[in-house]
């Protein structure tokens, strides 16, 4: 068994990973120096990468700039985070994305990160969470207006194109595909969609710039093992000591970034992105989940993969897998991380 460390506070990201950060964005921040940044979900995911990342360009750079970043709980983030909520330049301010007090100030760039990506909240209450998007994005489009925004990005998703085709191998930014309005379950996938409306129609109405990165699939620390990501729930079995269970056939596609990469591509869509295009962000490179299952199987020590059921040959496997040559022809991105590295590096943060 590999004993993961506690989880009351979760460690520093890796210096190495830092580093690859600062590297593929250190052009950008020039024109950052003695700015502020408005960050709404700072404390999940992508968030806890690009305050970490924020925080070490600041201070390795010498940037003079702050980022004041929305939470409900200020000091259930500080348990879980002292190291980075006691950094200079990153503060705090209480409040829900959906009615959140406009704190005073210019902000010349803003990060909508906040959402409950959540399968559950989809599944029992997705009322809430089409509201919680979209007026959260509505909230926080509203401040971009009175605050001075300069470039606002927007983490949508490929939820936004709905079921891929089992034949389209990778789905583009121009793939006409959308979730079904009429079943429930899309209520994630058509928030998205509207929050991505809304923020052109803002834009258009107060004059600034609007980058939508659309994320797909990811690994690395911070990313929840008890939820509904796959390679998460592969990597809590591997923690503790295997078997990897894959609940299903194994046969669906999907395609892993790096975090320290996800962080690259968010800071260079935000600086560089093109004023009111979408970006997928995701890696190109698909694996079923049974190869992922494998992958992880293997980097932890040679583990046991246990396959729920067998595929059925006369159905076509499923897929969620972006092409993203619009983000390497547009703003010279790529995955510079491999799948296995990814897991590797993800289990040692876990494992101290």
């Amino acid at each position: 068994m590999i004993a993961p460390v506690d989880a009351a506070a979760r460690p520093p990201l890796p210096a190495a990973d830092l580093d690859l950060v600062l590297a593929g964005t250190r052009e950008l921040w020039s024109e950052a120096r003695g700015r502020s940044f408005f960050i709404t979900g700072g404390t999940g995911f992508f968030g806890r990468w690009l305050l970490e990342s924020f925080a070490h360009a600041n201070e390795t750079l010498g940037l003079g700039a702050r980022a004041v970043v929305l939470t409900r709980d200020p000091a259930a983030f500080a348990r879980t985070a002292p190291h980075l909520a006691a950094r200079a330049g990153v503060e705090f301010v209480r409040g829900d994305v959906r009615d959140f007090a406009f704190p005073a100030g210019t902000f010349p760039y803003l990060i909508h990160a906040a959402t409950a990506a959540s399968a559950r909240l989809n599944d029992e209450a997705p009322l809430e969470m089409f509201d919680t998007i979209v007026a959260g994005t509505r909230r926080v489009l509203e401040f971009a207006a009175q605050a001075g925004a300069e470039k606002f990005l927007l983490t949508s998703s490929g939820a936004v194109y709905g079921r891929q085709p089992s034949d389209l191998s990778h789905v583009a930014e121009d793939f006409s595909g959308a979730p079904d309005p009429l079943l429930p379950a899309s209520a994630y996938g058509e928030g998205k969609r509207a929050a991505e409306h809304l923020g052109v129609l803002h834009a258009q109405a107060h004059g600034f710039e609007l980058k939508i990165a659309r994320g797909f699939a990811f690994v690395g620390p911070h990313l929840p093992l008890d939820s509904h990501f796959a390679i998460g729930n592969f990597l809590r079995d591997a923690l503790a000591g295997g078997p990897i269970q894959v609940g299903g056939d194994g046969t669906p596609h999907r395609s892993y970034l790096y975090a320290a990469d996800l962080a690259v591509w968010l800071w260079t869509i935000l600086f560089r992105g093109a004023p009111g295009r979408a970006y997928n962000v995701g890696s190109g490179e698909d694996h079923t989940i049974a190869e992922v299952a494998a992958t992880v199987g293997a980097v932890c020590g040679g583990l046991e993969v246990r396959i729920a059921r067998e595929a059925d040959p006369g159905r076509p496997a499923a897929r969620y897998v972006p092409e993203v040559g619009r983000a390497a022809r547009e703003l010279g991105l790529r995955e510079t991380v491999p799948l296995a590295e990814a897991v590797r590096r993800t289990a040692r943060w876990h494992t101290g």
